[in-house]
């Protein structure tokens, strides 16, 4: 089934005219904030016009959907930085690292040691973001912030691990401010500077408290449609 016209290219203008303000405003430089453009749900022919308009950062929820999009895409377009955003179980660890620039969601001990025999086997070194709970939803991945530092230096030291940034997802029924604030301070305190906060209802206040990188996708994309 067809599904109606939307106009990537007017929405991306949108989008990162909001950004550049929104950097502007917070006293920050437009360029210091990456725009990851969430593609998950989106076929191949829906991306390429974000692909046509520049975009090359873009973020998958499944490490199988993204193998079927992506190996064409990059074929025909150069320069694609691509983020796992989405829960990253073990099994997968593998495709994952061959396939991603960037996995945002380590988020257990598990999945780290899994990582790092998977970089002691292959050249491949995807940068890595530490997921935190910020609102401790127990439905939702992500280490709870009381945990993080323990977590971050366990990654780093025990599995020798590249962990560059950390992303969060706050509630959806809270205002996001305080979880990005959270997130931005447990960033501070173990030296990392690649914060992943802010979607396309929040975004422009990720940027506000520090975000380096927002995930948007609806906003640029239009709305998701799934099979029934």
């Amino acid at each position: 089934m067809n599904q109606p016209y939307f106009d990537v290219g007017a929405a991306l203008q949108e989008v990162r005219a909001r950004i550049d303000r929104s950097a502007r405003d917070s006293g920050r430089t437009p360029a210091d904030v990456q725009l990851v453009c969430v593609s998950k749900g989106k076929e191949a022919e829906e991306i390429v016009p974000a692909l046509e308009a520049g975009e090359r950062a873009f973020g998958e929820n499944r490490v199988q959907e993204a193998q079927r999009k992506w190996p064409g895409l990059r074929d025909c377009y150069s320069g694609v930085e691509l983020h796992l955003i989405g829960s990253l179980q073990t099994n997968k660890v593998r495709d994952a690292v061959a396939l991603f620039d960037v996995i945002e969601t380590l988020d257990r001990p598990k999945l780290a040691e899994a990582l790092a025999k998977e970089y002691q086997a292959t050249s491949r070194r995807p940068e890595l973001y530490v997921e935190i709970n910020t609102g401790r939803e127990p439905q939702k991945a992500g280490i709870l912030p009381e945990k993080a530092d323990e977590f971050i230096a366990f990654c780093r030291d025990q599995c020798a691990l590249p962990v560059t940034g950390l992303m969060c997802i706050p509630p959806a029924y809270e205002q996001a401010s305080p979880h990005f604030a959270l997130l931005a301070l447990i960033a501070r305190r173990n030296g990392i500077t690649k914060l992943s906060m802010g979607m396309s209802a929040d975004y422009e206040l990720g940027i506000q408290l520090g975000a380096t990188h927002v995930r948007v996708g609806s906003a640029i994309f239009g709305a998701r449609h799934y099979p029934a």
